[in-house]
């Protein structure tokens, strides 16, 4: 970690540094946003053969075939994590998720696991009843090796620390149970672990895998699933939502640490706040207009926003004009009057109910609208729904996708989220902060790029990656581009570098089948002097930074040289930016028995 510097920032902010996402319809945050910004609905209609349920309820008249299926819930790429296929099997879908997010959300903020010198808190929610489903492991006697194993890797309670020990972390690992506001009291947790100094970055997320995989509902009247298996927030014809599943993960930072560190910022963390309806309630467990309207003041008052100045706000919306109702209430009585006008929305409509990670939904929409300042239309609200009287409160939904220019001039955006059992939480985040000048990039100067994986088979899917993104974000720096290469990715046995002058220069070394020129790999290493190189502490130094230097340093590292790549770009004030992360190679892993 690097010193903050002087420009002053407000203690109290988290920087989101690193995103990862997998929902119905989307592998990654990229497809999840142009979902989002299309209008499109990923909720799938099953034929009654891809059902996994009892016969007589598939054939009950009030069976909805409908859910948000999650491509690859039982796949796991276990290699990457040094994980023996018996423990990925006895590892439950949720537990597996999670890891392989934690680790793309890690990348996606361009650190390396090996090379972190920090405590790292891991903050997490999942479904119990997924584990329950999943093969329980049978009540031994014995607390011996095999028993503790298995049941390490099994449990709900251990989802954050076996990322942790899978990912060679230290820190802080807590899995939270708060039903379905699970991924706002994570990203809560690891804000106060962040505050408080107890942590240097934390990962906080959530995880959830509805078993049977895939399945529908059974719609009952006025309860929250919907009749015919679409949600509708905020609609006049609503019946509720359909149920999905999911994995989110976000990478947090103190903002000013982050700047100092050159990190890329997606959306800043300026609140957050939970609270409980306890005894309040009418009856347990259901919605408390005044407990979730302090909540949302609250989250606004710690991070010192003023409603008037949150022009999103990502409503828990279930689709069911009760529940909205009560929602719209609570949040016009915690924004009070005002007369800047704030866009309403909901996420369900896209991707159904996520459990522990509905809330993640909400946040990574609330995020990445803030990070492209474009707000992404509700979609199945055609109708809306009159008893909301949205023109008495500051809401107006968002029937189209738009440019987000709020009256303020700020971007913030407040994202609820509501849990059984009288959860309530909320979060307010604001656009990242404005980059400061630096000098155009040496154009001309040479640079190395790295690249590695575990076999050559994925080492070419890396290359092909990297060439894609490249040619699809033509604004980004080589400088940038190398330094998050080197520094920023875990270093693995099979290995590609390329002494590159320009972005095109290195789309066309990503491009040849064949090392040559300023291209090596370690299927076709040189051979290389290890004892010409000066050592440091952190490996191999490099003589200069001329072509003929970097090309020897490209050589030595191929060939499995430990390169002191840190000493490379000292002096340089390259940014991190937000690579292809690693191209896992899943595979089915199922236990039906012990």
């Amino acid at each position: 970690m690097t010193d903050s510097p002087e420009q002053d920032y407000d203690p109290g902010d988290v920087a989101v540094i690193g995103m990862s996402l997998r929902a119905p319809g989307a592998r990654n945050k990229e497809q999840f946003w142009d979902n989002l910004v299309n209008g499109r609905e990923s909720v799938s209609f099953l034929a009654k053969d891809d059902i996994l349920v009892d016969e007589t309820l598939i054939h009950s008249p009030f069976y909805v075939r409908a859910c948000g299926v999650l491509e690859g819930y039982d796949q796991f790429d276990p290699s990457v994590f040094g994980i023996s296929d018996r423990m990925a099997a006895a590892m439950t879908p949720e537990n597996r998720l999670f890891l392989e997010s934690a680790w793309e959300t890690l990348e996606d903020g361009g650190y390396d696991p090996d090379r972190l010198k920090a405590e790292i808190g891991m903050y997490g929610a999942n479904n119990p009843q997924t584990a329950a489903l999943y093969s329980s492991p049978p009540d031994r006697v014995s607390v011996g090796p095999e028993a503790i194993e298995a049941s390490l890797a099994w449990s709900p309670d251990t989802m954050t620390s076996n990322a942790l020990y899978y990912m060679g972390l230290t820190g802080e690992a807590v899995t939270v149970a708060a039903v379905c506001a699970g991924f706002h009291y994570a990203v809560h947790l690891a804000c106060q672990s962040l505050l408080l100094g107890q942590t240097d970055m934390a990962i906080a997320g959530g995880a959830m895998v509805r078993l049977p995989h895939p399945r529908g509902h059974l719609w009952e009247e006025n309860r929250v699933l919907s009749k015919d298996g679409h949600c509708r927030p905020f609609d006049a014809n609503g019946t509720g939502t359909a149920l999905s599943s999911g994995v989110v993960t976000v990478l947090l930072k103190p903002v000013a640490q982050a700047v100092a560190d050159r990190d890329h910022i997606y959306a800043v963390v300026k609140g957050s706040a939970v609270n409980n309806n306890g005894v309040s309630a009418m009856a347990y467990g259901l919605a408390q207009p005044e407990r979730l309207s302090a909540c949302i003041a609250n989250a606004m008052e710690v991070g010192g926003v003023t409603p008037d100045t949150v022009s999103m706000y990502e409503a828990n919306g279930l689709g069911l004009p009760m529940t909205d109702e009560l929602e719209v209430h609570a949040a016009d009585m915690a924004f009070g009057k005002q007369t800047a006008t704030t866009s309403i929305g909901g996420v369900k409509g896209n991707v159904g109910h996520g459990g522990v990670v509905s809330g993640g939904f909400g946040a990574m929409k609330a995020a990445l609208a803030l990070y492209h300042r474009k707000l992404p239309e509700t979609i199945n609200l055609t109708e809306v729904n009159q008893d909301i009287d949205f023109p008495s409160t500051p809401f107006v939904p968002q029937r189209e996708t738009a440019d987000w220019d709020p009256e303020p001039g700020i971007r913030r955006a407040g994202i609820t989220s509501l849990g059984g059992g009288g959860y309530n939480a909320h979060l307010v985040l604001e656009e990242p902060p404005a980059l400061a000048g630096r000098a155009p990039e040496d154009a001309g100067r040479p640079r190395l790029a790295t690249l590695s994986a575990l076999d050559d088979d994925a080492l070419a899917r890396q290359r092909t990656r990297l060439k894609e993104w490249l040619a699809a974000h033509p604004e980004q720096r080589l400088d940038d581009i190398c330094y998050s290469l080197n520094l920023g990715r875990k270093v693995m046995a099979r290995r590609w570098a390329a002494v590159v002058r320009s972005r095109d220069e290195l789309i066309a070394a990503l491009s040849e089948e064949s090392p040559g020129g300023g291209v090596t790999s370690t299927a076709a290493a040189p051979h290389v002097d290890a004892s010409s190189f000066q050592r440091g502490d952190n490996g191999i130094l490099s003589s200069g930074t001329d072509t003929r230097a970097l090309s020897g340093l490209a050589a030595a590292w191929v060939s499995g040289e430990r390169v002191d790549f840190g000493a490379l770009h000292l002096g340089e004030t390259s940014h991190r930016v937000p690579l292809p992360t690693y191209p896992f190679l899943p595979r089915r892993f199922w236990r039906t028995d012990w």
